[in-house]
């Protein structure tokens, strides 16, 4: 089984609600690329890469698809027998940009899938359960309006919330916190996520202020440097998600003591062949990890599923897909959906997930 051409795609995927708010950014849609890897047996697998706007880390849609342009004529006739092998070929054509990279890899995983009659879940070592849990993240935003948000969704069957705050006062961070947590106390979870939008003094304050409530701190701080000298020094757990750039950069982590565990995207990290093997890492230290990605429709979301499907259960924090925020999808027979707040696991060979090219924008081919 060789490639044969890469087609790129784009799907816009506009916001329900009309905004997402982090601490530093807001979108209002998101522009998502899919790549479709044709062999010359007439199979179709595909990935989706899907940055969340062009500042919450250094990707973003028209990077991705420039480095889909360096990489794919490269790859064309390429045998498609070893995931790890397409690694190293792609890292000969360009260096870095992983998260482009990554569509390629679940592409491939996808294609092997469907040769062996197996999910993808099998060729990443093997599903311990057949639903994975989700969780809801509350956009910043009031007090009043986050706790409602929250209870909602811990009747909708979530248990964990992930909290967005930063970018503002500190007190009114402190507030909805406190409010959220009485919305869900005893029945869900609570992470608080700054994605990076705090100095190391505002964290420490931070933490101090919301002693009393248990919650994981999730990326305060934007370096690694930072959350370094945060070790030791808070109340409250902390989870590394930005920072963690690659694998190396958990291997760091993990040898350093900086983190008590990880907010995992799944592109980020290079594509689910590299993410197990930060899987892995936490495995041997015990460390619980979500799997996510930072935004995207089925393609990426199925991806995700399927490594959340072989972590240690006790080490799985969650999976967050975007179903949430975005209307339709781009496999209407095989939608990944959260249902009861847990995710199940596709069982069809590959992936699981057969995108309708009619749903999205034919943008290059390369053959």
């Amino acid at each position: 089984m060789k490639i044969e051409r890469v087609h790129v795609n784009q799907a816009l995927l506009p916001v329900v609600g009309g905004t997402y708010r982090l601490s530093q950014t807001e979108v209002e849609a998101l522009d998502s690329t899919l790549v479709e890897v044709v062999t010359d047996d007439g199979r179709s697998g595909w990935g989706e890469t899907c940055p969340l706007g062009p500042v919450y880390q250094p990707h973003h849609a028209l990077g991705a698809r420039a480095a889909l342009a360096q990489i794919a004529p490269g790859l064309v006739g390429t045998a498609i027998d070893s995931p790890r092998a397409l690694a190293r070929r792609m890292d000969g054509l360009l260096a870095g940009h992983g998260y482009a990279k990554a569509a390629l890899d679940t592409a491939v995983l996808d294609l092997l899938g469907q040769q062996l009659g197996v999910p993808v879940s099998t060729l990443l070592g093997g599903a311990l359960v057949d639903r994975v849990p989700s969780y809801y993240s509350v956009t910043v935003g009031d007090p009043d309006t986050g706790a409602r948000a929250a209870a909602e969704k811990v009747a909708d069957g979530y248990r964990r919330i992930q909290l967005k705050v930063g970018g503002r006062d500190l007190q009114r961070d402190v507030e909805t916190v406190r409010a959220v947590w009485d919305a869900v106390r005893g029945r869900a979870r609570l992470a608080v996520d700054a994605n990076r939008a705090m100095t190391a003094v505002h964290a420490l304050q931070f933490d101090r202020l919301c002693a009393d409530i248990p919650f994981t701190l999730e990326q305060p701080c934007a370096t690694l440097e930072e959350m370094e000298s945060l070790r030791g020094r808070l109340v409250h757990p902390v989870f590394l998600d930005e920072n963690t750039e690659d694998v190396a950069a958990v291997l760091r982590a993990i040898a350093g003591g900086t983190a008590d565990g990880f907010s995992f995207k799944v592109t980020r990290l290079g594509g689910p062949t590299r993410a197990a093997q930060a899987r892995d890492l936490c495995a041997l230290r015990s460390l619980p990890h979500t799997v996510d990605d930072a935004w995207g429709g089925d393609v990426i979301a199925a991806a995700c599923v399927h490594l959340a499907a072989t972590v240690d259960p006790r080490l799985l924090e969650g999976t967050w897909i975007a179903h949430d925020w975005i209307e339709g999808h781009v496999d209407d027979e095989h939608p990944v959906v959260v249902r009861d707040g847990h995710i199940a696991v596709p069982t069809a060979p590959g992936l699981g997930v057969r995108p309708d090219p009619t749903r999205m924008t034919r943008i290059a081919t390369y053959d």
